[in-house]
Parts: C-alpha cells; sequence; structure tokens
C-alpha cells in the first residue's frame, strides 16, 4: 500500500459490511463539554449531590467504564455543568506518558447524583452519528494513544490540549456496523469485569485464611482444622533449616534469576529481556530446585521469600541465602509461615538498628522462634493455601487471556 494510500476498513469486520469508513477529525463529531480543574475537586464531601472524575482513577483503571456511580469521590461545589450518559472522557495529563489520553465512558445515570469532568480531564460529547461507546472503544485503541505520544508535549508531566486532540482523524463505519462493534466489546469488557472481581474476591479469601491461620495467638491460631487440638509449640528455627553454600566456579554458570515480591524469574523475562546482574557472575549463590532463596535486606521491613520450581539450578546474587529444610517440617508450609505470620514481622521490628536498612541474614532466621503445628496439621494447612493459589493462578490466566482478546479485536476493528 502507498504511504500517502488511507486505509478504508479495518481488517477484521462483521459479515455483511462491506462500504469504506468515513473520516472525519474528533473536534468535529463531538461537542466539548468544560471540565473544573480547581483544587477543592480534591476535597472529599458527606453528600453534595456531584460526584467527580479525576484523570488519576482514569490512568489506575477505576473508571474506565463508569457503571457505579459509588466509585466516585463526592465534591463540595455543585454548580458544575453535569455530565450525561455516553459521555467520554480523557485524562489531558500524565506523569507517565503512556498514560496520556486514558480515556473512560459514562455508563450510568443517577436521579440523585451529577457526574461533572474534573482536574487534567477533557469531556466529549458525541453528535447523533457517531454512537458514544464507539467512540469510546476507539479512544480505547493503540491508534489513538499513538496520536496522544505524538502530540504530547511535557518533561516531568506530559500533556496534550484540547485543540490538538479535537485534530485526531476519526473513521467511522455506519451506526448499524458501530453497533455491532460495541456489542462484541462490551461483552468482552463485562466478562473481563466479572473476572476481575472474581480474581479480587479469591485473593481476598487467601489474606482472610492467611491472617487467622498464621495469627497474634500464641498457641493455636483463629481458625484451623477441626481434626486438630494440640497447641503450637514455640521452637527455634535453626533444627529445621539447611544453608546451601555452593557457588558458582564459572561465568553463566545457571540462569540467573530475580526473587522479588512477586516470585522467583528467570530475570530477562523478569526485566523484558535484559539481565542486570554482574556481567562476571563467578562467585554467585545457587539456588537448586525447590530451594528457598530471599534478600536478606529490605528497606520497608518486610523479606519475601521464594522456592525455586522454575529450574534445577539457578543464581542469585551473595545477596540472597539459599537453604533447604529437613523432613521435619513442611517446605510450603513455611513459605507461607515466613511470608505471613505476624511473628516474622515482629522479629523483622527487632533487627532494625538505626539506618533506613533491617537485615535479616540467616544467622538471625535461624533465631527466630516460631510457632509450628504438628507435621500433618503443616501439610493440611499449606495444601489448603496451595489450592488457593492455584485458583488464583487460572483465573489470572483467564484474565489475561480476556485481555488480550479484547486488545486483539481493537487492534483490528478499528483504523
Amino acid at each position: 500500500m502507498n504511504k500517502k494510500e488511507v486505509k478504508k476498513a479495518p481488517i477484521l469486520r462483521f459479515k455483511g459490511f462491506t462500504n469504506d469508513w468515513e473520516q472525519h477529525k474528533l473536534g468535529d463529531e463531538t461537542n466539548r463539554i468544560k471540565s473544573y480543574s480547581i483544587s477543592h475537586g480534591f476535597e472529599v464531601a458527606e453528600d453534595t449531590g456531584t460526584k467527580y472524575i479525576h484523570y488519576g482513577d482514569i490512568h489506575t483503571s477505576k473508571v474506565k467504564i463508569i457503571n457505579n456511580i459509588d466509585v466516585l469521590p463526592n465534591i463540595k461545589d455543585n454548580n458544575y455543568k453535569p455530565l450525561k450518559y455516553g459521555d467520554v472522557i480523557v485524562a489531558d495529563a500524565s506523569e507517565d506518558y503512556k498514560g496520556i489520553a486514558d480515556a473512560c465512558i459514562v455508563n450510568t445515570i443517577s436521579d440523585s447524583y451529577k457526574i461533572v469532568a474534573g482536574l487534567h480531564t477533557i469531556a466529549f460529547r458525541p453528535k447523533s452519528k457517531l454512537c458514544s461507546k464507539f467512540l469510546y472503544f476507539y479512544l480505547s485503541t493503540d491508534i489513538f494513544k499513538h496520536f496522544g505520544y505524538k502530540t504530547g508535549t511535557g518533561l516531568k508531566v506530559f500533556g496534550i490540549s484540547y485543540k490538538e486532540l479535537a485534530k485526531f482523524k476519526l473513521k467511522e463505519p455506519s451506526v448499524t456496523e458501530q453497533k455491532k462493534i460495541v456489542k462484541l466489546l462490551f461483552l468482552i469488557e463485562n466478562a473481563i469485569n466479572l473476572q476481575q472481581r472474581k480474581l479480587e474476591l479469591l485473593k481476598a479469601s487467601k489474606k482472610a485464611v492467611l491472617q487467622n491461620i498464621f495469627t497474634d495467638t500464641k498457641r493455636v491460631p483463629t481458625i484451623r482444622f477441626n481434626t486438630f487440638s494440640e497447641n503450637w509449640n514455640q521452637k527455634r528455627l535453626k533444627p529445621f533449616l539447611i544453608k546451601y553454600n555452593k557457588k558458582t566456579t564459572v561465568n553463566n554458570q545457571y540462569p540467573v534469576l530475580t526473587s522479588s515480591r512477586q516470585g522467583l524469574f528467570f530475570q530477562k523475562d523478569y526485566y523484558d529481556g535484559n539481565q542486570i546482574a554482574s556481567k562476571n557472575n563467578i562467585g554467585y549463590n545457587i539456588v537448586p530446585r525447590n530451594y528457598f532463596t530471599y534478600r536478606h535486606m529490605s528497606d520497608d521491613l518486610i523479606f519475601h521469600f521464594n522456592i525455586n520450581t522454575i529450574c534445577d539450578y539457578g543464581i542469585v546474587s551473595t545477596l540472597y541465602p539459599v537453604f533447604t529444610t529437613t523432613s521435619e517440617i513442611d517446605s510450603q508450609w513455611l513459605l507461607y509461615y515466613l511470608n505471613h505470620s505476624v511473628d516474622i514481622k515482629k522479629y523483622a521490628l527487632l533487627q532494625k538498628q538505626g539506618g533506613s536498612r533491617t537485615y535479616m541474614y540467616f544467622s538471625k532466621l535461624e533465631s527466630l522462634k516460631a510457632h509450628i503445628p504438628a507435621l500433618a496439621e503443616q501439610k493440611k494447612i499449606s495444601s489448603l493455601i496451595f489450592k488457593i493459589d492455584e485458583q488464583i493462578y487460572f483465573q489470572q490466566k483467564k484474565l489475561k487471556y480476556l485481555q488480550k482478546s479484547k486488545r486483539f479485536l481493537l487492534q483490528n476493528m478499528f483504523i
């Protein structure tokens, strides 16, 4: 295709539609609804009858589709021109250039509240031949985002003006085709929202289980399996831990790993193809499969432990101790205990001796007095939490698939 030739139809279309899409400027196809950027828009009021859309909420995906008016804060001044159902709001500023021109749509109405566009937002009201939801999805495409990157300006804060946004060239099909596209995308969008809520509930369930099992109660947890009644005994961890001291003797002997609070990863995967470890990694700690590792220093009193389940051998810097366990303790239970118990949080606080960092050397970890149940109860607990983790992982994969499907449609159903 000639560089000057303009695409007249998208790659992916519904059967029966063959007409070319028409090109119009965004400013010609919409009316602008004035936004208000006064500082007291941030002030929270109890009940003024006015809700406020803040550009930060659009960036964080809090209000991409405003179905629930309660997600928006109240503001004190209610002398604003309200938005209507179907109005599309664009964030005109972002501290990260990737967030520029993020969009949301008002998909709800209320007799008791009005919604106004606030700080760093631009509100568009589509004219009759442009479906509002079609416009919202169009402004969610990489086509519009790329336009925002090219025309936006700024250093610390990246911004774009209405004057520039109004020049954006929309390409529109018939109203009938617009509605078809919208119907499909909203089905995907609703599925994503339901999936996100399901995932949030699972994570909340796991959090509740962890809080009630690894509680501050000294002898028994708040909840437990009814087949166990014995007290949890307080013991030092030293008899249960075996330090692993083998180090690399050849550069890049094994893949470099990153032990993060999100889990253990190959460093190149974690840093998008880059390896930030030293070019010479001779002397790094080796982490065999099913062995523990963690960073022995923390800036916020939180230490996160990981088990290597991704390779037979990996390597980490000497800041990350490596250890395994004896058969007298369940390693999966210990992992949950170390990452979530009140015991270790209190113990970490005791290790802080001035300065901004806290250190949990392996010798210190061995000295931790842990509240430990019988091995059979440990296995029951770890099995329960592991099953919840499996469900979370499965639901996360499903969510990513739906999000990927939506991105594919956005990329191929618009021009």
